[in-house]
């Protein structure tokens, strides 16, 4: 018998080298795009911005074999979610569109605060052949060990953020215990901020408030004021045209009318997300009385709210008036019913 034949093996060298940067194209220019981003929009935060803009700018199109594209950014957004990031999000879709070749951005946390959206969204680019380079971190995505260190720097920026926001967690309940009433002024009827940072009554804007109280008490229903308001051509806080029930009825209920303020009535559930949810006991709530001049006087506020109560429970459908609800007998409390006579 023959022996065994032994495999012979030859390497067959590549042909094409590998790129530092990116992956293999035909044309050597790459196209190049830049991403720029501050979370707020203070002087310090707008000369930052201003500065990463001019920087990528120039950065660019000094390159001969560059291509400058555009510079992306995002102003006084937060960098924990990408959902509202308009600047983002049309240069991610401009990438996977393939108009871009590189993503240049300052670092990780300039990209993304969380973990998830930023691993998510280079895995996305280097899919479609797009790399990211983060210049702070020095990291190319198309590394080898560049998504290790993405993940270790986004968990790093992400913890940075959480931090962050307990801290402004923590000063806004320091401010709630100490008294200190703030309101959105751009969407609150009859109140303005003074020189002093109070609140400050607007007397044109007391007369609607005042009005809305009395038209109630007269024994107007909350949707029949609405209609009233909007015939009359009288702005919505918010300055729209149409009132609608529910604004009307906050700003029966809401006890800032009178002078007092409760605190804390919501409260931000996760920092990621910033979704809000309403305080029902999860967190302390801070009553503040007399904290700034009221327009409705505490005696007719505490009988529109006894009204409004009496209204729930005796289950107003808010379209008859005074005959919308059942109708109770004078003389022994029991509720009157209907007839059909033929």
């Amino acid at each position: 018998m023959s022996e065994a034949l032994q495999p012979i093996v030859r390497e067959i060298p590549a042909t094409i080298g590998r790129r530092a940067m990116g992956t293999t194209r035909k044309t050597q220019t790459k196209r190049v795009a830049a991403y720029a981003r501050v979370s707020t929009e203070s002087e310090e935060q707008q000369s930052s911005y201003d500065a990463q803009v001019s920087h990528y700018t120039q950065f660019i199109q000094n390159r001969h074999d560059w291509q400058y594209v555009d510079v992306y950014s995002d102003e006084g957004i937060s960098g924990t979610s990408t959902r509202k990031r308009d600047g983002f999000n049309r240069m991610i879709r401009d990438a996977l569109d393939g108009k871009i070749d590189l993503i240049i951005t300052k670092s990780v946390s300039r990209f993304a605060r969380n973990t998830v959206d930023t691993l998510s969204t280079v895995r996305r680019l280097k899919e479609r052949g797009v790399e990211v380079f983060f210049e702070k971190e020095n990291i190319y995505t198309m590394d080898s060990k560049g998504e290790l260190l993405i993940t270790i720097m986004s968990s790093l920026a992400q913890e940075e953020s959480r931090s962050i926001s307990e801290n402004v967690t923590w000063g806004q309940r320091k401010r709630f215990a100490d008294g200190k009433v703030s309101m959105p002024y751009k969407q609150f009827l009859g109140y303005e901020k003074g020189e002093d940072g109070k609140p400050r009554i607007v007397p044109e804007q007391a007369k609607i408030v005042k009005m809305i109280y009395r038209l109630f008490v007269e024994g107007m229903m909350p949707s029949t004021i609405a209609t009233h308001l909007t015939k009359r051509c009288i702005p919505t806080p918010a300055g729209k045209k149409k009132w609608q029930c529910t604004t009307v009825e906050s700003i029966l209920t809401n006890e800032k009318y009178k002078g007092d303020a409760i605190l804390q009535k919501s409260f931000c559930v996760d920092f990621l997300t910033k979704k809000m949810k309403l305080n029902e006991g999860e967190a302390p709530k801070y009553y503040v009385e007399n904290s700034h001049p009221g327009i409705i006087e505490p005696a007719v506020f505490d009988e529109v709210q006894a009204e409004l109560a009496r209204r729930r429970q005796a289950k107003y459908n808010g379209k008859g008036g005074c005959f919308s609800s059942r109708i109770i007998c004078g003389e022994c409390g029991s509720y009157f019913g209907k007839k059909v006579w033929h």
